[in-house]
Protein backbone atom coordinates (compact mmCIF):
# COMPACT_ATOMS: atom_id res chain seq x y z
CA UNK A 1 0.00 0.00 0.00
CA UNK A 2 1.26 2.83 -1.17
CA UNK A 3 1.30 5.94 1.42
CA UNK A 4 -0.81 4.68 3.18
CA UNK A 5 -3.21 6.89 5.45
CA UNK A 6 -5.83 5.86 8.05
CA UNK A 7 -8.86 7.85 9.47
CA UNK A 8 -10.44 7.48 12.86
CA UNK A 9 -14.61 7.15 11.17
CA UNK A 10 -15.91 8.06 14.82
CA UNK A 11 -15.46 9.96 17.78
CA UNK A 12 -16.63 9.41 21.59
CA UNK A 13 -19.60 11.72 20.85
CA UNK A 14 -21.26 10.41 17.59
CA UNK A 15 -24.52 10.44 17.85
CA UNK A 16 -26.56 7.76 18.57
CA UNK A 17 -29.31 5.72 16.00
CA UNK A 18 -27.52 3.59 13.41
CA UNK A 19 -26.21 6.75 11.59
CA UNK A 20 -22.49 5.91 11.26
CA UNK A 21 -22.56 2.40 9.13
CA UNK A 22 -24.62 4.21 6.68
CA UNK A 23 -22.74 7.34 6.61
CA UNK A 24 -19.69 4.89 6.27
CA UNK A 25 -21.35 3.20 2.90
CA UNK A 26 -22.14 6.52 1.47
CA UNK A 27 -18.70 8.36 1.91
CA UNK A 28 -16.58 5.49 0.59
CA UNK A 29 -16.27 6.40 -2.74
CA UNK A 30 -15.40 10.31 -1.25
CA UNK A 31 -13.08 8.65 1.03
CA UNK A 32 -10.99 7.27 -1.60
CA UNK A 33 -11.11 10.35 -3.35
CA UNK A 34 -9.39 12.12 -1.13
CA UNK A 35 -6.97 9.93 -0.55
CA UNK A 36 -8.06 7.50 2.74
CA UNK A 37 -7.15 4.18 2.00
CA UNK A 38 -7.26 2.51 5.42
CA UNK A 39 -10.75 3.15 7.97
CA UNK A 40 -10.50 2.46 11.70
CA UNK A 41 -14.20 1.73 12.70
CA UNK A 42 -15.46 1.36 16.31
CA UNK A 43 -16.47 -2.12 18.46
CA UNK A 44 -18.80 -3.04 15.99
CA UNK A 45 -20.47 -5.86 18.68
CA UNK A 46 -22.47 -5.15 21.63
CA UNK A 47 -21.52 -3.22 24.44
CA UNK A 48 -23.14 -3.48 28.13
CA UNK A 49 -24.89 -0.09 27.24
CA UNK A 50 -26.66 -1.18 24.23
CA UNK A 51 -27.67 1.05 21.60
CA UNK A 52 -25.70 3.73 23.59
CA UNK A 53 -22.57 1.87 23.64
CA UNK A 54 -19.39 3.70 22.14
CA UNK A 55 -18.32 -0.27 22.17
CA UNK A 56 -15.67 -0.39 24.78
CA UNK A 57 -17.35 -2.07 27.70
CA UNK A 58 -17.87 -5.29 25.57
CA UNK A 59 -20.67 -7.78 26.42
CA UNK A 60 -21.12 -10.09 23.51
CA UNK A 61 -18.59 -10.29 20.64
CA UNK A 62 -20.65 -12.53 18.63
CA UNK A 63 -23.61 -9.81 18.47
CA UNK A 64 -22.55 -7.41 15.63
CA UNK A 65 -26.00 -6.20 16.24
CA UNK A 66 -28.37 -9.27 14.94
CA UNK A 67 -29.68 -10.23 18.55
CA UNK A 68 -32.40 -8.26 21.33
CA UNK A 69 -29.84 -7.85 23.58
CA UNK A 70 -29.09 -5.25 26.16
CA UNK A 71 -32.48 -3.51 25.26
CA UNK A 72 -31.99 -3.35 21.50
CA UNK A 73 -31.12 -5.55 17.94
CA UNK A 74 -28.79 -2.75 16.90
CA UNK A 75 -25.74 -1.10 18.19
CA UNK A 76 -25.10 2.34 18.16
CA UNK A 77 -23.76 2.38 14.78
CA UNK A 78 -26.34 0.21 13.24
CA UNK A 79 -27.43 -3.68 12.51
CA UNK A 80 -24.93 -6.25 11.31
CA UNK A 81 -26.13 -6.31 7.68
CA UNK A 82 -25.65 -1.87 7.24
CA UNK A 83 -22.08 -2.98 8.96
CA UNK A 84 -20.98 -5.72 6.21
CA UNK A 85 -22.64 -3.41 3.23
CA UNK A 86 -20.20 -0.27 4.84
CA UNK A 87 -17.47 -2.60 4.52
CA UNK A 88 -17.84 -4.17 1.59
CA UNK A 89 -18.24 -0.72 -0.02
CA UNK A 90 -15.41 0.76 1.33
CA UNK A 91 -13.47 -2.75 -0.01
CA UNK A 92 -15.46 -1.66 -3.25
CA UNK A 93 -13.38 1.02 -3.44
CA UNK A 94 -9.74 -0.60 -2.72
CA UNK A 95 -9.99 1.24 1.24
CA UNK A 96 -9.08 -1.00 4.48
CA UNK A 97 -10.81 -1.70 7.04
CA UNK A 98 -9.44 -1.92 10.86
CA UNK A 99 -11.75 -3.23 13.05
CA UNK A 100 -11.85 -2.17 16.91
CA UNK A 101 -10.76 -4.96 19.16
CA UNK A 102 -11.30 -4.54 23.17
CA UNK A 103 -10.12 -8.13 24.80
CA UNK A 104 -8.92 -6.69 27.75
CA UNK A 105 -13.08 -7.27 29.77
CA UNK A 106 -16.54 -7.71 29.31
CA UNK A 107 -19.31 -5.99 30.91
CA UNK A 108 -22.85 -6.13 31.75
CA UNK A 109 -22.81 -9.76 32.89
CA UNK A 110 -26.49 -11.63 33.07
CA UNK A 111 -25.59 -13.59 35.97
CA UNK A 112 -24.01 -13.41 39.49
CA UNK A 113 -21.87 -16.05 40.93
CA UNK A 114 -20.91 -16.26 44.70
CA UNK A 115 -16.92 -16.46 44.48
CA UNK A 116 -13.70 -16.16 46.66
CA UNK A 117 -11.79 -12.51 45.88
CA UNK A 118 -8.95 -11.03 47.62
CA UNK A 119 -9.07 -7.21 48.18
CA UNK A 120 -6.57 -5.22 46.23
CA UNK A 121 -4.40 -1.64 47.20
CA UNK A 122 -5.73 0.11 43.93
CA UNK A 123 -2.97 2.32 44.06
CA UNK A 124 -0.44 -0.84 44.49
CA UNK A 125 -2.15 -3.85 42.71
CA UNK A 126 0.72 -6.11 44.29
CA UNK A 127 -0.38 -4.94 47.51
CA UNK A 128 -2.84 -8.23 47.70
CA UNK A 129 -4.94 -8.77 51.20
CA UNK A 130 -4.73 -12.69 52.14
CA UNK A 131 -7.47 -12.97 53.48
CA UNK A 132 -10.28 -14.16 51.19
CA UNK A 133 -14.17 -12.77 51.01
CA UNK A 134 -16.91 -14.68 49.93
CA UNK A 135 -18.94 -12.19 47.96
CA UNK A 136 -21.28 -12.58 44.59
CA UNK A 137 -20.11 -10.75 41.68
CA UNK A 138 -21.78 -10.23 38.01
CA UNK A 139 -19.24 -12.84 36.51
CA UNK A 140 -21.43 -15.36 34.32
CA UNK A 141 -22.18 -14.56 30.66
CA UNK A 142 -24.65 -17.03 29.04
CA UNK A 143 -26.16 -14.52 26.03
CA UNK A 144 -29.65 -16.70 26.55
CA UNK A 145 -30.70 -14.31 23.37
CA UNK A 146 -28.14 -15.55 21.11
CA UNK A 147 -29.03 -19.19 22.35
CA UNK A 148 -25.44 -20.89 21.26
CA UNK A 149 -25.60 -19.25 17.95
CA UNK A 150 -22.01 -18.79 16.29
CA UNK A 151 -20.73 -19.97 19.88
CA UNK A 152 -21.73 -21.84 22.75
CA UNK A 153 -19.29 -20.44 25.28
CA UNK A 154 -20.19 -19.71 28.41
CA UNK A 155 -18.05 -16.58 30.28
CA UNK A 156 -18.20 -17.55 34.52
CA UNK A 157 -15.62 -16.10 37.18
CA UNK A 158 -12.95 -19.04 36.04
CA UNK A 159 -12.68 -16.72 32.83
CA UNK A 160 -11.46 -13.70 34.99
CA UNK A 161 -8.70 -12.28 37.45
CA UNK A 162 -10.94 -9.69 38.86
CA UNK A 163 -13.58 -7.22 39.48
CA UNK A 164 -14.24 -3.69 40.03
CA UNK A 165 -17.82 -4.19 42.45
CA UNK A 166 -18.55 -6.75 44.91
CA UNK A 167 -22.34 -7.79 46.79
CA UNK A 168 -22.81 -8.93 50.06
CA UNK A 169 -20.69 -7.52 50.82
CA UNK A 170 -21.13 -4.78 48.64
CA UNK A 171 -18.16 -3.03 47.82
CA UNK A 172 -16.38 -1.06 44.97
CA UNK A 173 -12.31 -1.12 44.52
CA UNK A 174 -10.27 -3.64 43.09
CA UNK A 175 -10.76 -7.13 44.08
CA UNK A 176 -8.40 -10.57 42.51
CA UNK A 177 -10.67 -13.14 41.92
CA UNK A 178 -9.10 -16.65 43.18
CA UNK A 179 -10.03 -19.40 41.49
CA UNK A 180 -7.38 -22.20 39.57
CA UNK A 181 -5.55 -19.53 37.67
CA UNK A 182 -4.89 -16.54 39.68
CA UNK A 183 -2.42 -18.28 42.57
CA UNK A 184 0.25 -16.02 41.36
CA UNK A 185 -1.43 -12.67 41.40
CA UNK A 186 -2.26 -10.75 38.32
CA UNK A 187 -0.71 -11.27 35.00
CA UNK A 188 3.04 -10.50 33.95
CA UNK A 189 4.14 -8.78 30.92
CA UNK A 190 1.89 -6.15 31.52
CA UNK A 191 2.25 -2.14 32.18
CA UNK A 192 3.68 -1.63 35.42
CA UNK A 193 1.97 1.15 36.38
CA UNK A 194 0.04 0.83 40.22
CA UNK A 195 2.68 -2.00 40.69
CA UNK A 196 1.27 -4.04 38.02
CA UNK A 197 -1.54 -2.67 35.17
CA UNK A 198 -3.69 -6.03 34.69
CA UNK A 199 -6.60 -4.88 36.31
CA UNK A 200 -8.41 -1.86 34.66
CA UNK A 201 -12.45 -1.95 34.52
CA UNK A 202 -15.01 -4.85 34.76
CA UNK A 203 -14.93 -8.36 34.58
CA UNK A 204 -11.12 -8.83 33.42
CA UNK A 205 -9.82 -11.56 31.26
CA UNK A 206 -7.57 -13.76 32.80
CA UNK A 207 -5.53 -14.86 29.51
CA UNK A 208 -4.23 -18.04 31.40
CA UNK A 209 -7.28 -19.77 30.97
CA UNK A 210 -6.96 -21.69 27.87
CA UNK A 211 -10.40 -22.39 27.13
CA UNK A 212 -10.47 -18.28 26.92
CA UNK A 213 -7.47 -18.39 25.05
CA UNK A 214 -9.21 -20.23 22.70
CA UNK A 215 -12.59 -19.16 22.06
CA UNK A 216 -10.70 -15.71 21.74
CA UNK A 217 -8.46 -16.87 18.69
CA UNK A 218 -11.40 -18.69 17.16
CA UNK A 219 -13.68 -15.23 17.83
CA UNK A 220 -10.78 -13.80 15.68
CA UNK A 221 -11.12 -17.03 12.75
CA UNK A 222 -15.05 -15.91 12.59
CA UNK A 223 -15.23 -12.00 12.45
CA UNK A 224 -12.89 -12.26 9.45
CA UNK A 225 -15.26 -14.69 7.96
CA UNK A 226 -18.16 -12.39 8.92
CA UNK A 227 -16.39 -8.61 8.19
CA UNK A 228 -14.40 -8.19 5.31
CA UNK A 229 -12.12 -6.20 6.73
CA UNK A 230 -7.93 -5.84 6.18
CA UNK A 231 -7.02 -5.41 9.89
CA UNK A 232 -7.94 -4.99 13.75
CA UNK A 233 -6.77 -1.63 15.97
CA UNK A 234 -6.38 -3.36 19.47
CA UNK A 235 -7.22 -1.63 21.99
CA UNK A 236 -5.65 -1.26 25.64
CA UNK A 237 -2.66 -3.44 25.15
CA UNK A 238 -0.82 -2.47 28.50
CA UNK A 239 -3.01 -4.07 30.48
CA UNK A 240 -2.59 -7.08 28.22
CA UNK A 241 -0.11 -9.97 28.58
CA UNK A 242 2.28 -9.39 25.09
CA UNK A 243 2.88 -12.94 25.38
CA UNK A 244 -1.02 -13.81 24.58
CA UNK A 245 -0.88 -10.68 21.84
CA UNK A 246 1.72 -12.11 20.22
CA UNK A 247 0.13 -15.96 20.13
CA UNK A 248 -3.50 -13.99 19.01
CA UNK A 249 -1.70 -12.07 16.41
CA UNK A 250 0.39 -15.49 14.84
CA UNK A 251 -3.18 -17.51 14.94
CA UNK A 252 -4.57 -14.72 13.19
CA UNK A 253 -2.31 -14.17 10.42
CA UNK A 254 -2.52 -18.43 9.98
CA UNK A 255 -6.36 -17.83 9.33
CA UNK A 256 -6.53 -14.68 7.25
CA UNK A 257 -7.25 -14.97 3.75
CA UNK A 258 -4.55 -11.78 3.30
CA UNK A 259 -2.36 -10.03 5.68
CA UNK A 260 -3.87 -8.33 8.37
CA UNK A 261 -2.90 -5.04 9.27
CA UNK A 262 -2.24 -4.57 13.10
CA UNK A 263 -2.01 -0.99 15.36
CA UNK A 264 -2.03 -1.15 19.35
CA UNK A 265 -2.80 1.34 21.48
CA UNK A 266 -0.09 1.34 24.67
CA UNK A 267 -1.30 4.25 25.60
CA UNK A 268 2.29 6.17 27.45
CA UNK A 269 4.22 9.38 27.06
CA UNK A 270 7.48 7.22 27.40
CA UNK A 271 9.32 6.10 24.89
CA UNK A 272 11.37 3.22 26.18
CA UNK A 273 7.49 1.31 26.96
CA UNK A 274 6.64 1.34 23.65
CA UNK A 275 9.84 0.33 22.35
CA UNK A 276 9.73 -2.81 24.94
CA UNK A 277 6.05 -3.63 23.92
CA UNK A 278 6.88 -3.48 20.22
CA UNK A 279 10.06 -6.15 21.22
CA UNK A 280 7.82 -8.51 23.58
CA UNK A 281 5.37 -9.18 20.13
CA UNK A 282 8.29 -9.29 18.35
CA UNK A 283 7.17 -5.75 16.26
CA UNK A 284 4.27 -7.90 15.06
CA UNK A 285 2.07 -4.75 15.32
CA UNK A 286 2.64 -0.96 14.92
CA UNK A 287 1.60 1.23 17.95
CA UNK A 288 0.23 4.81 18.15
CA UNK A 289 2.95 7.40 18.39
CA UNK A 290 1.41 9.42 22.12
CA UNK A 291 4.91 10.77 22.19
CA UNK A 292 4.57 12.73 19.48
CA UNK A 293 0.77 14.24 20.20
CA UNK A 294 2.24 15.06 23.84
CA UNK A 295 5.15 17.36 21.36
CA UNK A 296 2.05 18.82 19.09
CA UNK A 297 0.45 19.45 22.39
CA UNK A 298 3.03 21.76 23.78
CA UNK A 299 3.90 23.08 20.83
CA UNK A 300 0.33 24.41 20.23
CA UNK A 301 -0.02 25.41 23.77
CA UNK A 302 3.69 27.17 23.75
CA UNK A 303 3.32 28.99 20.28
CA UNK A 304 6.40 31.00 19.44
CA UNK A 305 8.07 29.57 22.55
CA UNK A 306 8.08 26.10 21.37
CA UNK A 307 11.25 25.05 19.89
CA UNK A 308 9.91 23.24 16.76
CA UNK A 309 13.71 21.72 16.33
CA UNK A 310 12.65 19.27 19.06
CA UNK A 311 9.14 18.58 17.38
CA UNK A 312 10.37 14.96 17.03
CA UNK A 313 12.30 14.38 19.84
CA UNK A 314 11.79 10.94 21.89
CA UNK A 315 9.10 10.06 19.80
CA UNK A 316 8.02 6.89 18.27
CA UNK A 317 8.48 7.80 14.94
CA UNK A 318 11.85 8.96 15.02
CA UNK A 319 13.03 5.96 16.77
CA UNK A 320 11.17 3.47 15.13
CA UNK A 321 8.80 4.70 11.71
CA UNK A 322 8.30 1.50 10.84
CA UNK A 323 5.98 0.90 13.93
CA UNK A 324 4.82 4.31 15.10
CA UNK A 325 1.53 4.97 14.05
CA UNK A 326 0.84 9.19 14.09
CA UNK A 327 -1.82 11.28 14.65
CA UNK A 328 -2.98 14.43 16.08
CA UNK A 329 -5.97 13.25 17.86
CA UNK A 330 -8.11 10.26 18.85
CA UNK A 331 -11.25 9.86 20.70
CA UNK A 332 -9.92 9.28 24.15
CA UNK A 333 -7.87 12.68 23.65
CA UNK A 334 -10.73 14.52 22.47
CA UNK A 335 -12.25 17.59 24.91
CA UNK A 336 -13.89 16.16 27.88
CA UNK A 337 -12.14 12.75 27.47
CA UNK A 338 -10.62 10.80 29.96
CA UNK A 339 -7.23 11.59 28.13
CA UNK A 340 -7.88 14.59 26.85
CA UNK A 341 -4.80 16.50 25.45
CA UNK A 342 -5.84 19.03 22.94
CA UNK A 343 -4.07 20.45 19.91
CA UNK A 344 -4.85 23.55 19.65
CA UNK A 345 -6.50 24.63 16.05
CA UNK A 346 -4.52 26.90 14.91
CA UNK A 347 -1.56 24.07 14.95
CA UNK A 348 -3.43 21.24 13.44
CA UNK A 349 -2.39 22.28 10.31
CA UNK A 350 1.06 21.98 10.93
CA UNK A 351 0.78 18.81 13.14
CA UNK A 352 -1.22 16.92 10.07
CA UNK A 353 1.69 18.59 7.30
CA UNK A 354 3.74 16.71 9.71
CA UNK A 355 2.62 13.18 9.84
CA UNK A 356 0.90 13.44 6.18
CA UNK A 357 3.71 14.27 4.05
CA UNK A 358 6.30 12.98 5.18
CA UNK A 359 7.97 9.50 4.87
CA UNK A 360 7.64 8.23 8.51
CA UNK A 361 5.28 6.70 10.25
CA UNK A 362 1.56 5.65 9.06
CA UNK A 363 -0.98 8.92 9.74
CA UNK A 364 -4.17 8.88 11.09
CA UNK A 365 -6.71 11.56 11.03
CA UNK A 366 -9.22 11.84 13.13
CA UNK A 367 -12.98 12.09 11.99
CA UNK A 368 -14.11 15.63 13.98
CA UNK A 369 -11.02 17.19 12.20
CA UNK A 370 -11.89 16.14 8.69
CA UNK A 371 -15.58 16.87 8.98
CA UNK A 372 -16.06 18.57 12.63
CA UNK A 373 -18.00 17.15 15.63
CA UNK A 374 -20.77 19.38 18.07
CA UNK A 375 -21.40 17.72 21.22
CA UNK A 376 -22.10 18.12 25.18
CA UNK A 377 -20.77 16.81 28.53
CA UNK A 378 -19.62 17.08 31.90
CA UNK A 379 -16.17 18.28 32.73
CA UNK A 380 -14.13 17.29 35.46
CA UNK A 381 -15.45 20.69 37.28
CA UNK A 382 -19.61 19.08 37.22
CA UNK A 383 -20.68 21.66 34.56
CA UNK A 384 -22.05 21.07 31.17
CA UNK A 385 -19.53 22.18 28.34
CA UNK A 386 -20.51 22.76 24.52
CA UNK A 387 -17.99 21.83 22.61
CA UNK A 388 -17.37 22.62 18.83
CA UNK A 389 -14.08 20.96 16.98
CA UNK A 390 -14.45 22.22 13.72
CA UNK A 391 -12.71 20.69 10.77
CA UNK A 392 -8.88 21.56 9.36
CA UNK A 393 -9.77 23.46 6.46
CA UNK A 394 -6.71 22.58 5.04
CA UNK A 395 -6.62 19.19 5.80
CA UNK A 396 -8.30 18.03 2.11
CA UNK A 397 -5.51 19.57 0.54
CA UNK A 398 -2.95 17.98 2.80
CA UNK A 399 -4.30 14.67 1.75
CA UNK A 400 -4.28 15.35 -1.59
CA UNK A 401 -0.59 16.66 -1.53
CA UNK A 402 0.20 13.21 0.52
CA UNK A 403 -0.84 10.61 -2.35
CA UNK A 404 0.05 13.48 -5.43
CA UNK A 405 3.45 14.90 -4.02
CA UNK A 406 4.40 13.46 -0.71
CA UNK A 407 6.89 10.90 -2.95
CA UNK A 408 11.03 10.94 -2.72
CA UNK A 409 13.74 11.46 -0.54
CA UNK A 410 12.81 13.57 2.37
CA UNK A 411 15.45 16.59 3.04
CA UNK A 412 15.10 18.18 6.42
CA UNK A 413 15.54 22.14 7.00
CA UNK A 414 14.81 21.57 10.98
CA UNK A 415 17.40 24.38 12.06
CA UNK A 416 15.34 27.39 12.99
CA UNK A 417 13.06 27.18 16.32
CA UNK A 418 10.36 28.93 14.51
CA UNK A 419 10.56 28.16 11.37
CA UNK A 420 11.54 24.15 9.60
CA UNK A 421 11.07 22.59 6.15
CA UNK A 422 11.13 19.64 4.64
CA UNK A 423 11.50 18.61 0.93
CA UNK A 424 10.05 15.19 -1.07
CA UNK A 425 12.14 15.12 -4.11
CA UNK A 426 9.55 13.44 -6.06
CA UNK A 427 10.05 9.93 -7.88
CA UNK A 428 10.08 8.90 -12.30
CA UNK A 429 6.79 9.26 -12.08
CA UNK A 430 5.42 11.65 -8.91
CA UNK A 431 6.63 15.15 -8.43
CA UNK A 432 7.42 16.00 -5.16
CA UNK A 433 6.84 19.02 -2.82
CA UNK A 434 8.42 21.79 -0.15
CA UNK A 435 6.64 22.13 2.67
CA UNK A 436 7.49 25.56 5.25
CA UNK A 437 5.79 26.53 8.30
CA UNK A 438 6.35 28.59 11.27
CA UNK A 439 5.26 28.90 14.77
CA UNK A 440 5.81 32.25 15.09
CA UNK A 441 6.09 35.52 12.34
CA UNK A 442 5.92 34.83 8.98
CA UNK A 443 9.10 32.77 7.46
CA UNK A 444 11.24 31.50 4.73
CA UNK A 445 14.20 29.25 3.96
CA UNK A 446 16.58 29.54 1.05
CA UNK A 447 16.41 26.00 -0.53
CA UNK A 448 18.52 24.40 -3.13
CA UNK A 449 16.84 21.95 -5.76
CA UNK A 450 19.06 21.74 -8.36
CA UNK A 451 20.27 22.50 -11.55
CA UNK A 452 17.00 20.69 -13.12
CA UNK A 453 14.52 23.32 -11.17
CA UNK A 454 16.35 26.44 -12.40
CA UNK A 455 13.89 28.91 -13.23
CA UNK A 456 10.65 26.30 -12.11
CA UNK A 457 7.75 28.29 -10.83
CA UNK A 458 5.98 26.94 -7.15
CA UNK A 459 2.89 27.99 -5.77
CA UNK A 460 1.32 26.96 -2.23
CA UNK A 461 -1.66 24.54 -2.84
CA UNK A 462 -2.96 25.59 1.33
CA UNK A 463 -3.98 28.65 -0.64
CA UNK A 464 -2.03 30.04 2.88
CA UNK A 465 0.20 31.92 0.38
CA UNK A 466 -1.01 34.32 -2.43
CA UNK A 467 2.19 34.30 -4.43
CA UNK A 468 4.77 32.40 -6.20
CA UNK A 469 7.88 31.44 -6.12
CA UNK A 470 10.27 31.23 -9.13
CA UNK A 471 13.91 29.39 -8.49
CA UNK A 472 16.37 31.01 -9.95
CA UNK A 473 19.71 29.80 -11.91
CA UNK A 474 20.97 27.19 -9.58
CA UNK A 475 17.66 25.79 -8.59
CA UNK A 476 17.28 27.77 -5.31
CA UNK A 477 13.91 29.18 -4.15
CA UNK A 478 12.78 31.25 -1.27
CA UNK A 479 10.17 29.34 -0.01
CA UNK A 480 7.81 31.58 2.92
CA UNK A 481 4.79 30.97 4.77
CA UNK A 482 2.30 33.09 7.01
CA UNK A 483 3.04 33.75 10.52
CA UNK A 484 1.55 30.58 12.70
CA UNK A 485 0.57 28.72 9.20
CA UNK A 486 2.07 26.00 7.10
CA UNK A 487 2.61 25.92 3.52
CA UNK A 488 3.01 23.27 0.71
CA UNK A 489 4.72 24.41 -2.47
CA UNK A 490 4.18 22.04 -5.96
CA UNK A 491 5.94 22.88 -9.24
CA UNK A 492 3.64 24.45 -11.67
Amino acid sequence: MENPTLLQFFHWYYPEGGKLWPEVAEKAEWLANTGITMVWLPPAYKGAAGSASVGYDTYDLFDLGEFDQKGSVATKYGDKTQLVAAVQKLRDHNVGVLLDVVLNHKMGADEKEQILVNRVNEDNRDEIDPEGVQAEAWTKFTFDARQGEYSKFVWNHQCFSGVDHIENPDENGVFKIVNEYTAEGWNTEVDDEFGNFDYLMGANIDFRNNAVREELHYWARWIMEQVPCTGFRLDAVKHIPAWFYKEWIDKLQEAAVEPMYLVAEYWTFELDRLQQYIHQVDGKTMLFDAPLLLNFHHASKQGKEYDLTKIFDNTLVQADPWHAVTIVANHDTQPLQSLEIPVEPWFKPLAYALILLREQGLPAVFYPDLFSAQYEDTGDDGETHQIDLPAVDVLPALLKARQDYAWGIQTDYLDDANCIAFVRSGTAEKPGCVVVMSNGDEGFKDIILGDSFTGSVWKDITGNADYQVECNQEGSGHFGCKAGSVSVWIKE
